[in-house]
């Protein structure tokens, strides 16, 4: 998987008034160490929010800029830090990183934890004074070995330079930082069933409220944040609110720029540091070069799998959270997929669904029994064995499982491209309906899905 430039086809070279997360690159993939991050302008925020800054300006600073978490829910981080409690009594604080990046068809954090380890640690310095913060973990997918090894290296390269530990900077101020790696489950995305994790116990969400600002890991004040999400703050603090807002496009109400990429049977699959804005179609033609000769779009998730299906007349949305609601799904982590035209919807939902059940942690009924129950479906349909009544039931899982229904948001992120597949392919799905087949009662009243 590549990651190419600001432009097309290479003719515009990354730079840090451009591009804040990836300027720093090297050419030949290879990581970016402690000294030559700190030749390319690297901790100079660190030192300016240490020399120039309180807790509360730099807090202020990252809610004016509109940065929002980039995990894929888009809530805005400023915001999250200010939930965290003013008691200055209350001297345990966590700082974690959720670095579980598991979404299918998602790989932008792994860039970053392999190449840039050292920007995620500045990011996570700065967020640790602003919060207050003495300790922070990075909770790592355990499959990203790479990113594992890099990280290390950088948090040990970092402690010898006196950028973590005791006393940082001169500053007084103290702050740990180590790197956890997980069992491998999808759920850990989720920030509290993280929390669990982290602690030893099962990966279960919890019950919110309380939030992890008041009662986190090991019942302190925690903040949890995306591995993107803090690599944002450096540039924020070193060159200012007004200069992030600059860099998105006209129209998009997100700030700044956001790692996007294409997946499929394009061109160019590839990964690329983009303006919050641009448009479906830019992406996928001008970045991903299109289809690959012989195949034809036909239709594209434009932010994981927990992203519903949109069509090629959906590409001119521009690529930004309201953008994409506008066409009837959400900009999840902006990495889109290319389905093409010799794919079966039924199929490929079948695939998705038993991922997602698989993955369920099994804590809530719809969770744990609605995904199995649509993948039995799904794959009776897909062996042409489905009864009459089986799609509406389908339907019935989609609303049942939705937002709101669940304890938390994996079920309803499971049924989103369920329902789109069927509300755009519904013809695919009719063609595994055995024709004797006897009526069998639906699960509810049919749900229109995106009326």
């Amino acid at each position: 998987m590549t990651l190419t430039s600001f432009g097309p086809a290479n003719r515009i070279q990354r730079s840090a008034e451009t591009h804040p997360l990836t300027w720093r690159l090297r050419d030949d993939g290879e990581a970016v160490w402690l000294d030559e991050y700190q030749a390319k302008n690297g901790y100079a925020a660190a030192r300016k929010a240490f020399a120039d800054m309180a807790g509360d300006d730099i807090v202020q600073t990252v809610k004016d800029s509109g940065l929002k978490g980039r995990g894929g829910a888009g809530f805005p981080t400023g915001v999250k830090w200010g939930l965290m409690p003013k008691d200055e009594s209350i001297n345990i604080r966590y700082l974690l990183c959720n670095a579980d990046e598991m979404e299918p068809n998602t790989w932008k954090d792994r860039m970053l934890m392999e190449q840039l380890p050292h920007l995620l640690i500045e990011g996570m310095l700065i967020s640790a004074r602003a919060l207050k913060t003495y300790r922070g973990y990075i909770f790592l997918r355990g499959e990203y070995t790479t990113a594992a090894k890099h990280l290390n290296r950088a948090v040990e390269e970092a402690k010898a330079a006196g950028l973590l530990g005791k006393n940082i900077l001169g500053s007084g101020f103290d702050f740990e930082l180590f790197v956890h790696t997980g069992a491998g489950r999808y759920i850990c995305g989720e920030e509290t069933a993280l929390i669990n994790s982290l602690e030893g116990r099962r990966a279960n969400p919890r019950s919110k409220p309380p939030f992890p600002a008041a009662v986190g890991v090991w019942g302190k004040p925690t903040c949890v944040n995306n591995v993107e999400t803090l690599c944002n703050v450096p540039a924020i603090i070193a060159d200012g609110v007004d200069w992030y807002k600059s860099l998105a496009r006209d129209g998009s109400e997100d700030m700044g720029t956001k790692l996007m990429g294409f997946s499929g049977k394009v061109k160019n699959p590839g990964l690329w540091e983009l303006p919050f804005g641009i448009t479906g179609r830019e992406l996928f033609e001008d970045y991903a070069g299109g289809m690959r000769d012989g195949y034809t779009l036909k239709c594209w998730q434009p932010g994981g799998a927990g992203t519903g299906f949109l069509l090629p007349e959906h590409l001119d949305a521009q690529m930004y959270a309201g953008g994409i609601a506008k066409v009837g799904t959400r900009m999840g982590t902006g990495l889109a997929m290319a389905v093409d035209d010799s794919v079966n919807m039924v199929s490929l939902l079948r695939n998705m669904e038993e991922f997602f059940s698989r993955e369920s942690c099994g804590f809530c009924t719809p969770c744990r029994d609605g995904l199995p129950w649509s993948v039995k479906l799904l794959r009776a349909i897909e062996n042409g064995e489905g009864q009459a009544g089986d799609i509406e039931t389908l339907l019935g899982l989609v609303g049942f499982l939705g937002p709101g229904k669940t304890f938390c948001a994996h079920a309803p992120g499971a049924v989103e491209p369920l329902g789109s597949a069927i509300k755009y392919f519904r013809p695919e799905f009719e063609a595994g309906i055995a024709p004797t087949s006897a009526v069998v009662p639906p699960l509810a009243k049919p749900i229109v899905v995106g009326a």
